[in-house]
């Protein structure tokens, strides 16, 4: 069982965690052991999904890797020699803590946890890391892949639906694996439960939709945009050679991510009081993304410009710390949180248009 983890096992989970992503590293100790310890294993199969596709090798080769790594979902005990064979690929395209995670030094420790984990949470894990596998499989093909084309050099997805399956494979996936976690631990009951299920890829996706926006410009440097084609058909591509764009398409692309955000709000709404940690770290996912993307709205001039660049600071990360804390137990706070973050929003592009507005009129 995963609660005897060694003490060599849990600082390798720390250790990784904090190599892969400090913001997921901060939320993980939020929640109640063994949950945390579930939590950290399945984030860290995730990453090896996106070893695969960060990779810049053929799809043929890395369509040989997704389908070893469907096996291993299914016989952990066979990664001494997976991770051995993976070892003597070269891995193009991944840093070297990345590569390491593909070896069997740094590699195996993880297996080994996964296959410590109760049947019903390893069950869970392997199905939605299946299913992501599946989708960044089908976005790599460059035969089957309807879902991006190219434009001026950039790939992209096609249409707003796309967009929003493309969220899913990556991010909307993990909202219901980690659901699916806590529904399990928690032993929630399933009305409860549908509820969650219902906002899951909501949680996930908002996430993923807060970062495309933070990681615009970062991203074109790889020449890829993951906003729509469908979108930047209407301002003739201006954001993809950083040209700015019209204030309500700016409006149109941050309000699509506040919708996916409200539906977070009501998915941590749907958590019992009981879950605290869960629904403690589910808010410290939660608010920072706000923040990110009041951020934007306030800075929207220089949205998709040169200047592009979308970070909040120590300080309202930190303020994001003693928000959660104060919003865990208190539902009413945070409905009264969401609704004050899309008035400031809104507020924030209508005072140029007011203006823009006055201009023309003049």
């Amino acid at each position: 069982m995963i609660t005897n983890l060694t003490s060599d096992q849990l600082a390798y989970l720390d250790a990784q965690m904090n190599k892969v992503s400090r913001s997921f590293a901060l939320v993980a100790p939020a929640v109640e052991a063994p949950l945390n310890n579930y939590l950290a294993t399945a984030y860290l199969i995730c990453r090896v999904i996106d070893n695969i596709e960060d990779c810049t090798r053929p799809y043929s080769w890395q369509k040989e890797r997704f389908t070893e790594f469907d096996y291993l979902l299914k016989n952990p005990a066979a990664a001494p020699d997976v991770l051995a064979q993976w070892e003597q690929e070269a891995w193009p395209g991944l840093s070297t803590n990345e590569a390491r995670m593909m070896t069997v030094a740094d590699g195996l420790p993880l297996w080994q946890i996964y296959g410590q984990i109760p049947e019903a949470y390893r069950a869970a894990i392997a199905r939605w890391a299946w299913e992501m596998a599946r989708g960044m499989e089908r976005v790599v093909n460059p035969d089957g892949n309807n879902l991006f084309v190219t434009r001026q050099g950039v790939k992209l997805p096609a249409t707003e639906a796309g967009y929003d399956l493309y969220c899913y494979y990556v991010a909307g996936t993990v909202g219901h694996m980690i659901t699916d976690l806590a529904i399990l631990h928690y032993d929630l009951p399933e009305d409860i439960a549908a509820r969650l299920d219902k906002n899951s890829q909501s949680s996930g996706r908002a996430l993923q939709k807060t970062n495309i926006v933070k990681d615009f410009a970062e991203d074109l440097k790889r020449d890829v945009c993951y906003l729509p084609d469908e979108w930047l058909r209407e301002v003739d591509y201006l954001p993809l050679s950083l040209r700015g764009a019209p204030l309500d398409w700016k409006y149109m692309v941050v309000a699509n991510v506040l919708n996916e955000l409200e539906d977070s709000v009501n998915y941590i709404l749907d958590l019992p009081y009981t879950a605290v940690g869960y629904r403690q770290a589910s808010l410290l996912m939660l608010l920072p993304a706000y923040q990110t993307l009041l951020q934007a709205a306030q800075n929207h001039t220089s949205l998709f410009t040169p200047d592009h660049n979308v970070k909040i600071s120590r300080q309202t990360m930190a303020q994001c710390l003693t928000d959660a804390q104060t919003l865990v137990s208190d539902n009413h706070a945070l409905q009264t949180y969401s609704q004050t973050m899309r008035t400031q929003l809104d507020k924030a592009f209508e005072s140029d248009r007011i203006t823009t507005t006055a201009q023309a009129d003049y």
